[in-house]
Order: structure tokens, then sequence, then C-alpha cells
């Protein structure tokens, strides 16, 4: 890479906004239930879940966006795409619910 096109690239990610960065999350499943719904979530933002139970689950958006299997001692992760409430659910345990609330960026 030219050293005129490195120092461009450094110059233009300094300039963004700290806030603009994605954050990453992870939710843990234990115990037949979801962990907490991280608070501000951000398009862009990636969810991690980790399921810590005995039990094989799923992390799955009723919407269609993503469908994770998680065996036990398994991770799967998702990077949010759009803005909006996300519905989640077991597919094996439908009682397991979570609710996502994903902001545009800049917003909320």
């Amino acid at each position: 890479m030219r050293p005129g096109l490195i120092l461009a690239c450094l110059l233009g990610a300094s300039a963004l906004p700290a806030d603009a960065q994605a954050a990453h999350y992870v939710v843990d499943i234990a115990d037949m239930a979801f962990g907490p719904a991280p608070a501000r979530l951000v398009v862009g933002d990636t969810i991690e879940w980790k399921n810590s139970d005995i039990f094989r689950h799923t992390a799955t958006a009723r919407d269609g966006q993503f469908d994770l299997d998680l065996r036990p001692g398994g991770r799967a992760a998702v990077t949010l795409s759009k803005a909006g409430a996300v519905q989640v659910y077991c597919r094996f345990h439908p009682n397991m619910t979570m609710r996502l609330m994903v902001v545009a960026m800049g917003k909320g």
C-alpha cells in the first residue's frame, strides 16, 4: 500500500465519531433462558450468543433475519443489519424469548 493512501485511511478513520464504531455484545443462555438483551443496539453491532446450558437451543429471529443453532457450549454471532424491534425465540423451547431494540446509527 502506498504511504499516502495509508495516511489518508488513517486520517479518514480518525474523523469518525467515537460512537460510530460497532459494539460486540454477548448474550448468555443458561437455565433455559436468554440472558438480558443489550440496552442500546445500533445497526452494525454484533451479538454473540453463548450456550452455557446443557440443552441445545437456537437464537431465532421471528422476522427471519437470523437462525442460530447452538449446541451445549456452542457460540454463534450475528451482525445487526436493520433498525427496529427483533423478536427472538428458541425453536426448541418457544417459551424462551427476548426482544432486541435496534436503532439506526446516530439515533436512539
